[in-house]
């Protein structure tokens, strides 16, 4: 009898011809990749310039226009606290430096600048001393002088080293990894062919016919087990390493999903157009949904399909309800969708805020269940469901659906594009299973959310709420292992995605220093040079725990009294959905309690509890956070809570103490502020105590911490993270194709 050599034995010889194969391939990538990445770097240095003078062009013309020398000196030398920037100001027409930063007299002269040049021109680069200078006229205009920023290059050189030995190293990596598998498969198949072979001997012996050729169909589920851990490696390697930023966020997008079609949908439109006696003016909602995605649909582009709720709002769209915007710059298009006021009522105020909202929360607010508004919520749904389908241009485009207002529209686009990747962000807490239990209509609020091909979720607690309500609901397959539910023959994917804020934020460019900040909003609420200032900031919810912060502040000063007279807390909360009963009751309980406490403890000056119940925009807002001694944050629960991170990101003088809510998602992350439960009265007193006696020291050293943090887990970071699971979970899809069906475990089986 001859046997046949297997094909196994030649393994060896293969891995040497693929590490061989690698090592020419890098030899002949190397430079390309070099030149590309140069030209790259170029690109984004001259993008920077671009958009440091876009952000200065008005301040700079309204400065020349005054004569404001001091102000726009000062503005030119905040701008070189950019390490990569080394100097900036403005040439007049008659080649001298009328305004500019300290540096800019020794390292550039204005007679350099050619009397031809275009607008928005690179005028040199010194490759010796490594820098590049930029030139850019005011409003299009030479003859009101040329704004000059000049970049470091020296970075460039680092960077490239760092390129190409990532490369490098990528190449070596994926060699060993393209061998690892060959060896992998080689040794499955090595034990099946002897598995085979001591068949075959056994039948010859006893006088069988020898058995058909082995099967292979176990390899395909073994490599894909590998790909997994493969993946979730790769996931976390990405986490780590990459700087964030929007930048980043486009390139990403360009690689990872290239030509892909992304389709944000949400309730609250992101600009709102309302008529008013001077004409239509825009309002930017308060928001943290709207602030955490705008800055990513500018970086992407794409369409925002939102309900139309401002009064001029039908007035500026155009006969598709379509509008570009931001209206000073268009990047992206709205696409509104329009609800009667019964819609609003059933679907709005009463199934999603009226039943989800405090449910969610478990904030002790019975939540309300109507069928009526039960259909109401259907029926939007399906509204949005088909406003989606009609703007997608692909039949698979990246739908990113935000909130608990959506818990239906998965499933209903799943039914209308079958091939879309579609990731939905829960932006509220997924409370325990038994709580989510009390929820009438919990089995199709699930299956819509399955629906989706990636589900987040701020913490992984949530989460892990989440796979339990699921595996107590519904007949369906959990993998905790690789964090994903089978149901109805399709696998959804179940992540944290902690969300935060833009860095740098856009309000903080606009800011004036501390002191400064210190001195107007003092002025602006008559409160004495020395008053130590605490503020709170949010929407007027029950969920908050604006009660319990000024009960806090009556047992601070009860227990110290000797604080009164000297401490204020500043109160901002926004109005909202004041047709609810809960939320008018909690207004009126808010002001009678603030006016309660100052009675007690207000000596005749103005009481220790300033209670404002307005809208303030994102500057005011940042001038407030820069003004404070502290910022209290006492959310009763919260998915997140953004205005902790903004008041991190506020102070770059890196001052100030942030006292937050154990229940807000933001303390898992900012571990460094003074933890409270806002249930503890006494506590959270003595954590006020603690926050206005701790040392400038101690202030520093935790405020650098929280400031590295959002800084590194920036909503860029947040996006980003989404979209590269989206494009990995499409590429996986497009390989799966290639897998024997036998060789899968059945979709949707029961775990």
């Amino acid at each position: 009898m001859t046997l046949v050599k297997p094909r196994w034995v030649h393994v060896p010889w293969i891995i040497g011809a693929g590490v061989l194969l690698v090592v020419l391939l890098a030899s002949a990538l190397l430079p390309l990749a070099t030149g590309m990445f140069d030209r790259w770097t170029q690109r984004d240095v001259d993008l920077r310039s671009r958009l440091v003078f876009e952000s200065i062009r008005e301040q700079v013309a309204d400065f020349a226009a005054a004569g404001d020398t001091a102000r726009a000196n000062a503005l030119f030398d905040r701008l070189t606290t950019d390490q990569r920037l080394v100097a900036a100001g403005l040439c007049a027409p008659d080649s001298t430096l009328r305004y500019g930063s300290r540096s800019m007299a020794e390292i550039f002269s204005c007679a350099s600048i050619p009397a031809n040049t275009p607008d928005m021109a690179r005028v040199a680069v010194d490759v010796e001393d490594r820098v590049v200078v930029h030139a850019f006229s005011l409003d299009g205009k030479p003859n009101l002088g040329r704004v000059v920023i000049i970049h470091d290059l020296g970075f460039t050189a680092a960077r490239l080293a760092q390129f190409r030995a990532g490369l490098i190293g990528a190449l070596v990596v994926a060699a060993l990894i393209a061998a690892a598998l060959v060896a992998f498969v080689a040794l499955v198949m090595a034990r099946t062919w002897m598995g085979s072979l001591r068949q075959a001997i056994d039948d010859l012996r006893d006088g069988r016919a020898p058995p058909s050729p082995p099967s292979l169909l176990g390899v395909g589920q073994d490599v894909r087990q590998a790909l997994d851990e493969l993946d979730f490696v790769r996931r976390r390697i990405d986490a780590t390493h990459t700087e964030w930023t929007p930048e980043t966020l486009t390139v990403a997008l360009a690689n990872e999903l290239p030509g892909s079609e992304v389709i944000v949908v949400s309730n609250r439109e992101p600009y709102i157009h309302n008529a008013g006696k001077a004409g239509v003016h825009v309002q930017r909602p308060a928001s943290g949904l709207v602030s955490a995605m705008e800055p990513v649909m500018r970086a992407c582009g794409g369409t925002w399909v939102a309900h139309g709720s401002g009064s001029a709002d039908r007035e500026t769209v155009d006969a598709a309800d379509r509008v570009q915007v931001p209206p000073e710059a268009p990047s992206y298009t709205l696409r509104r969708v329009w609800l009667t006021e019964e819609e609003q009522d059933g679907y709005y105020y009463g199934f999603a805020n009226e039943g989800l909202w405090p449910l969610c929360h478990i904030a002790f607010v019975r939540p309300t269940f109507r069928e009526s508004d039960w259909a109401m919520y259907r029926t939007v749904n399906a509204k949005f469901a088909d406003a989606v389908a009609a703007e997608a241009k692909r039949p698979d485009p990246v739908i990113l659906i935000q909130d608990y207002h959506f818990a239906l529209l998965p499933r209903m686009l799943r039914e209308r594009l079958p091939e879309a990747t579609i990731v939905t962000f829960w932006h509220i807490p997924w409370p325990n299973a038994e709580t989510f239990g009390i929820c009438p209509y919990r089995e199709e609020i699930i299956e819509g959310l399955l629906g989706s091909s990636i589900l987040g979720f701020h913490t992984q607690f949530h989460c892990n709420n989440f796979f339990d309500t699921v595996d107590r609901f519904l007949e369906s397959r959990i993998n905790r292992e690789t964090a994903s539910i089978a149901f109805g023959g399709r696998e959804t994917i179940v992540r944290p995605y902690p969300i935060s804020i833009e860095w740098p934020p856009a309000a903080l460019a606009t800011q004036k220093p501390i002191a400064e900040c210190r001195a107007i909003v003092r002025e602006r609420y008559d409160l004495e040079p020395d008053t130590r200032l605490c503020v709170g900031i949010e929407r007027f919810d029950y969920t908050k725990g604006i009660i319990d912060r000024m009960q806090a502040v009556d047992s601070f000063l009860t227990d110290h009294p000797e604080w009164a007279g000297r401490f204020v807390l500043l109160q901002i909360a926004a109005p909202t959905r004041s047709k609810l009963a809960s939320y008018r009751t909690l207004q009126d309980e808010a002001q009678a309690l603030a006016l309660d406490i100052n009675s007690r403890h207000g000596g005749g000056k103005p009481g220790p509890i300033l209670l404002i119940a307005e809208h303030h925009e994102p500057a005011d807002v940042f001038t407030l956070f820069r003004a404070a001694d502290m910022c209290l944050v006492s959310s009763l629960h919260d998915g997140m809570n953004l205005v902790a991170k903004e008041f991190v990101a506020a102070r770059d003088d890196e001052r100030g103490v942030l006292v937050l809510s154990a229940f807000a998602g933001a303390s898992r992350e900012l571990g460094e502020a003074l933890i409270v439960n806002p249930y503890h009265t006494h506590a959270m007193a003595e954590a006020i105590l603690q926050a206005l006696t701790m040392s400038e020291h101690d202030q520093q050293a935790r405020m650098r911490l929280m400031r590295e943090q959002v800084q590194s887990r920036n909503v860029y970071r947040w996006a980003g993270q989404m979209l590269l699971d989206a494009s990995r979970l499409r590429k996986r899809e497009r390989i799966s194709k290639f897998v024997p069906p036998t060789t899968r475990a059945p979709a949707g089986a029961p775990a």
